[in-house]
């Protein structure tokens, strides 16, 4: 008989413990107001506007290197228009060259210096194509 009473005491016991668990979870949490704003504080800054930045630049170079060799005038308007916004150095709006290469930690000048060699390269390898081809026309 002992032994039931203590297996009564413990679930009577246990059904309290319950019971003030539950009823704290409908208690008004304290919060001071740095507390509540700290919830909504990013944990990684800027990242979905590092995102988009990222994304400016990789369009920048892309319209850059895509369209090098262009020869509808639109598409030439988009390498003069990449060219220009490489290769100014104004610090005057968020979404310059440089300004972008701030934000992410480049260096716009090593940038700028690998596009010009790849313009380089891009170039000489185009002449020495249209050469090529230009001699298998007077061969055949």
């Amino acid at each position: 008989m002992k032994s039931g009473k203590k297996t009564e005491v413990t679930a009577v016991s246990g059904a309290r413990l319950g019971e003030e668990r539950a009823g704290s979870a409908f208690q008004p949490d304290v919060l001071l107001t740095e507390q509540f704003f700290e919830n909504f504080r990013r944990t990684t800054p800027l990242d979905p506007e590092r995102s988009l930045i990222l994304a400016v630049l990789e369009d920048g170079i892309r319209c850059f290197q895509d369209n090098l060799l262009a020869e509808s005038p639109k598409k030439k308007r988009l390498f003069e228009d990449a060219e220009q916004w490489l290769f100014e150095d104004r610090w005057d709006w968020v979404f310059s060259f440089v300004s972008i290469c701030a934000v992410l930690g480049l260096d716009p000048e090593y940038i700028r210096g690998g596009l010009r060699r790849w313009q380089a390269r891009a170039l000489k390898k185009a002449r020495k194509q249209a050469r090529a081809a230009a001699n298998q026309r007077l061969v055949a």
